[in-house]
This record gives structure tokens, sequence and C-alpha cells, in this order.
């Protein structure tokens, strides 16, 4: 009877939908407390996925903007807006192995990010060597370019740390996703929230930091 229960239950697990199983392992990784948060350098502005800021320290540090993550989010100054053809860079290092591959990047087009509506494409890397871009509309994520792994992507040397920069370059009728100089993905640009807020994406439990974020025309 053991053996039959033990067998009923594999198979019940088995079963489950991936997203129900991956939302399980979700809850096993909570959110980490980060001493010192809640506040964010002059002119930024934070929405997290859930959770709050005070989960996050964000600080200028050397030059650009160190982010220690309890809970995930979006960082941006609303004046950094762009339309028509530009593009968006930074360069993200990580600076220690997190317990799973959380992704952190840019985003482009954003529009009521404050509000319920909110709107923007987002472009992430993790440790994995893999990128991916989606969009945000309102409660709803569909996916441009699922998880892929590239090679332009350098993965945590032996120190732990990894180092990439990030572009977007917005034209009239593709977009140009780039890691390094390489690129890994051309969308249309039509398919894409691309006129709007440009910032930064970090997913939770992370150690990263950013350099050289600016946002110009092309």
């Amino acid at each position: 009877m053991k053996k039959l229960l033990l067998a009923v239950a594999v198979a019940g697990i088995a079963a489950m939908p991936i997203v129900a199983q991956q939302h399980d392992q979700h809850k096993a990784d909570p959110d980490k407390k980060v001493a010192g948060g809640g506040t964010l350098p002059t002119g930024w502005k934070s929405r997290a996925d859930s959770g709050s800021l005070d989960d996050v320290k964000v600080m200028p540090m050397g030059g650009g903007i160190h982010f220690m993550s309890g809970s995930a989010g979006i960082y941006y100054k609303p004046t950094d807006k762009a339309t028509g053809t530009y593009e968006a860079r930074a360069t993200f290092t990580q600076m220690q192995p997190a317990a799973h591959p959380e992704a952190y990047g840019l985003i482009i087009g954003g529009s009521d990010l404050e509000g319920a509506g909110q709107k923007y494409t987002y472009f992430l890397i993790r440790q994995d060597g893999k990128y991916l871009i989606k969009r945000r509309a309102g409660d709803q994520t569909p996916t441009i370019a699922d998880w892929t792994d590239s090679s332009a992507i350098r993965k945590p040397d032996s120190s732990g740390k990894m180092s990439n920069a990030l572009a977007v370059e917005v034209g009239k009728d593709k977009t140009r996703f780039l890691v390094n100089g390489t690129e890994v993905n051309t969308s249309d640009t039509a398919q894409l929230d691309a006129s709007g807020i440009a910032g930064l994406r970090i997913n939770h439990n992370l150690n990263v930091h950013v350099e050289g974020f600016a946002v110009k025309s092309r």
C-alpha cells in the first residue's frame, strides 16, 4: 500500500502544470531582507513586482548605481524618455552568483509605470548565459524571445563576478538587442513598446552594480 501511495504521489507531481511547479519553486526562494533599504538616488523612481522598496538597497557607487535586491522591480527616471530612433545601454556587473539564475537588464518604452496599465519592453540576462525579451502590459507579460543561450554573455569568472554591456538600438522598422556589442536578437519595432521611459530591471535576491546607463537619440 505504501508503494502504491508513493507512486500516486510521484505521478501527481509529474502531472502538475509546469507553471505550478515553478511557482512552488519560487515560494521556496523568498525575497531576502536587505538592511538599509528603502531609498533611491535623487531623481529615480521604483516599482516592485511585489513586496516593497524597503527590501531593496540602491546607492550611488563609483560613478554607477549599486543594487542589493530583496524584491524584484524596475528603476527609472521619468526624464529618461525617448521616441523615434534611439538607444539605451548600460553595463551590468553581477557581484556574486545568486542562489538561482536571476535576471536583470534594461527596460524601454515605459508608460503608466505607476498605474495599473503599466507598459514596457524588457531585455534581461542571467548567470547561466541566457537572455530574455518580453513586454509588460498591465498584468500580462507576452514573450518576444524566450530564454535563449548566447555565447555573447560572459558568465561568472573565477571570482564569481560577471560583467556584460547591454544595449537596445531602436530603429524605425527594426530594434536590435546587443550583449557586449554582439547582436543577439532583432525584432520588429512595431511589436514592441518602444516609445517611452527607459530604465533598469533587477529581479530579486541579486547584488548588481550598474554603470554607464544612458539613453540617447541615434
